[in-house]
């Protein structure tokens, strides 16, 4: 991607969906969600006026994204198992990604971010205490995931990036929800 002022935020968006990138440290157990298609809509906001103005500018330009630069993130998400990322009416970005059984029972959530990370997540009676650290953009972050049955989760995060180039507090918001058993197969 380019060194556009777009990339590095829109990475952010793309981490907001992916914490939870290493399967949790823990004793093999039953999946905490159901293998198949999900939807991850993620809201972020910030403290700062600033942060806050640019992630809102970058939102609304994902829609409007120059044909190579779109094509780079279409290809980006695709060999992370995802959809193109959109954006709701309400903000919330939307990323859809495919959870396979294999994912499912190493308890890892659908993600799709780009870059070193390393996550550190433990079991809780509802759900996921998670932590994790990216170099690339370089942030780190913790939060709770909170699971309302195998077709759905909530989750928290408060993250540290430096996607901009200087330390910036963001929060975000998540919500998972499962739709089919089946992943749609990818266009070629």
């Amino acid at each position: 991607m380019t060194n556009s002022p777009l990339s590095p935020l829109l990475r952010l968006g793309l981490l907001c969906c992916a914490v939870l990138a290493a399967p949790a440290h823990a004793e093999p157990a039953k999946p905490l969600i159901k293998p198949g298609w999900w939807q991850v809509d993620s809201k972020m906001a910030s403290p700062d006026v600033a942060t806050d103005s640019a992630m809102s500018m970058v939102l609304q330009q994902l829609g409007n994204l120059p044909p190579e630069q779109r094509k780079q993130l279409e290809s980006m998400a695709a060999s992370n198992g995802m959809a193109m990322p959109t954006v709701n009416a309400d903000g919330a970005v939307r990323v859809t990604a495919c959870v396979t059984p294999e994912m499912a029972a190493r308890r890892q959530i659908p993600t799709g971010q780009p870059g070193n990370c390393s996550s550190n997540n433990a079991p809780t009676p509802d759900g996921l205490d998670v932590s994790f650290s990216c170099s690339n953009p370089k942030s780190s972050g913790e939060g709770k995931l909170t699971l309302q049955g195998e077709r759905a989760f909530t989750m928290q995060l408060n993250v540290v990036t430096s996607a901009r180039g200087t330390p910036e507090q963001v929060k975000v918001n998540s919500t998972g929800t499962w739709l089919a058993a089946a992943c749609p197969v990818p266009a070629r």
